[in-house]
């Protein structure tokens, strides 16, 4: 969406307020400026081979624009300055360079800029120093904020621009206020932002939808290929196969291509069979897993075995995708887990961890509304796994003595969501800030429960955060869990083969609850029918 509907100069101003009610008092009522630079276009290492550019997060939210190498320079006047003008907005584009034109595309012009970003005014980066001079002679206490300037993190500011400052005696230049009001100020989403993360939500729902009907198609030989097919001419994407999970990713990567979503919002995750029951599997280069080999197997070579009579056949399994586009910076991240094969359906222990999972994920979203803290949500989760777990007999003895013994944490270690925005693990500071005060004491269940989550917050209107939790049965973690008293052994054994379940939708908080923008369905039936074929 880049250009003038995105609300720049509001998301400037929001930061400028919130970045001054933090600043000690012999700052407060001092000119405030923005220095910023945008990210360059990378290249591989030791070549002159460019890798695909994606603007730098705060950058593009204080300017919409996507340019590389550019600037802002940004002045916000107290209120009692009185100053008619009290916030100035101006962004730095690169110069067209006539020898590049046959090698890449223009930067835009002056007059083009101008139609496209939500700022007072635009200039090249080469008037970028002349500005900053100007600055310093027409406000001569000014406070410059940059992002940290010695971190590898975010795009380098020149020491040419800063060199001025910093030897100034009249002007404060300080990194230690920006990032922390930038990470802030984006935690709330304003409508704007909202509808571009429901954007990248819609186009990535049904990205995973497509790889449902894919393996779906499949099941009932509704896949065909035509005459020489892989022979003498590429299969075409209609006749296309799932047996790897390089094969899954394609198509839902694909898929988002074809919608105009030009990033994922992170490397795919595309895990099958045990695999699933590592967290950030992002590998993708396994095929599904296949049962014995029969005779004349070499008759079924590159076929999917879910046709009639085939000469083997997959084992059953699940493949958990855990993947998300961005459009316009701001991501999605949705995972979910289906069945492959057995006909397109769960194994009946694959469909009783699911049904918990889901079961975790319905509840928790059930009470998410202004006010509740995250912890309470990571709770909730682990109590509904315990007790699950006793239905099923995984489990035995008392539920508040299993919680207390942090032994679910071997099963679900992670946290059950985070903040999401232009990032998927979104403003770090502000969704778990070092000094918490929101945090109980006084804490039911165990440590553990609480260790990875990435959000510790009470949920305000406007958060968007993902719920995502997850069962998963791996090797390293259970091993923790082995001399338990409270696990059934025995039982377990019957579950290992699975590797592990995620559910993960996208939520935003409203002023009395929440609003799912997630719209890929979940629910067993559903999913059975679409990865069988039968829908």
């Amino acid at each position: 969406m880049s250009g003038s509907s995105y609300c720049a100069r509001a998301h400037v101003q929001r930061t400028f307020e919130l970045l001054t009610s933090v600043l000690p008092s012999q700052l407060k009522e001092k000119p405030q400026v923005i220095l910023l630079a945008g990210g360059r276009t990378p290249f591989r290492n030791d070549t002159d081979r460019e890798l695909p550019f994606r603007q730098e997060s705060n950058f593009y939210y204080l300017s919409g624009c996507s340019v590389p190498g550019s600037f802002l320079l940004a002045l916000y006047q107290p209120e009692h300055t009185g100053a008619s003008a009290r916030l100035n907005v101006k962004l730095y584009i690169p110069e067209i360079e006539v020898a590049d034109l046959m090698w890449s595309v223009p930067p835009p012009t002056i007059e083009e800029a101008k139609q496209l970003f939500d700022i007072t005014d635009i200039a090249y980066s080469s008037e970028l120093q002349s500005a900053i001079e100007s600055l310093l002679q027409s406000y001569p206490e000014a406070v410059f904020h940059t992002l940290p300037r010695d971190s590898p993190l975010f795009p380098t500011l020149s020491e040419d621009y800063m060199a001025t400052i910093v030897t100034s005696a009249t002007h404060t230049a300080t990194d230690a206020y920006l990032l922390s009001s930038l990470h802030k100020t984006r935690l709330i989403k304003d409508g704007n932002e909202v509808m571009m993360l429901r954007r990248a939500n819609d186009i990535s729902s049904r990205a995973h939808e497509t790889v449902m009907r894919v393996l779906g198609n499949a099941v009932h030989g509704k896949t065909l290929q035509g005459k020489s097919a892989g022979i003498d001419r590429p299969l075409l994407p209609g006749e296309w196969l799932i047996e790897k999970e390089a094969e899954a990713e394609a198509i839902f990567v694909a898929s988002c291509r074809r919608e105009g979503a030009v990033h994922q919002a992170y490397l795919p995750i595309v895990a099958a069979s045990r695999r699933a029951a590592t967290l950030h599997y992002c590998c993708n280069d396994r095929e599904f897993t296949w049962g014995p080999v029969k005779p004349h197997d070499h008759l079924n070579h590159g076929a999917l075995a879910h046709g009639p009579a085939p000469e083997r056949q997959l084992e059953p399994q699940v493949l958990l995708i855990d993947a998300g586009c961005e459009w316009d910076c701001y991501s999605a991240d949705i995972t979910r887990t289906m069945p492959v094969g057995n006909g397109g359906k769960f194994t009946e222990r694959g469909k009783q961890i699911y049904s918990l999972v889901l079961e975790m994920q319905q509840k928790s979203m059930k009470i998410l509304r202004p006010g509740v803290h995250w912890d309470t949500i990571q709770l909730l989760c682990h109590q509904i796994l315990v007790e699950g777990f006793l239905y099923l007999g995984l489990f035995k003895g008392s539920k508040d003595e299993i919680l207390r013994s942090g032994i679910s944490s071997a099963f679900f270690p992670h946290g059950v969501g985070h903040s999401l925005g232009m990032d998927v693990h979104d403003v770090p500071s502000a969704s778990k800030p070092v000094n918490n005060t929101t945090i109980s004491e006084d804490k039911v269940g165990h440590p553990s429960f609480y260790t990875y989550l990435r959000l510790r917050l009470p949920l305000a209107e406007g958060m968007v955060v993902t719920v995502e939790p997850g069962i998963y049965f791996h090797e390293h973690l259970l091993k923790a869990v082995e001399d338990s008293e409270y696990v059934n052994h025995n039982l377990l054994e019957g579950y290992r083969e699975m590797g592990g379940v995620r559910i993960e939708d996208d939520i935003l908080i409203t002023v009395d609850g929440c609003e799912n923008l997630t719209k890929v369905r979940s629910d067993v039936e559903w999913l059975e029918s679409v990865c069988s074929g039968e829908m």
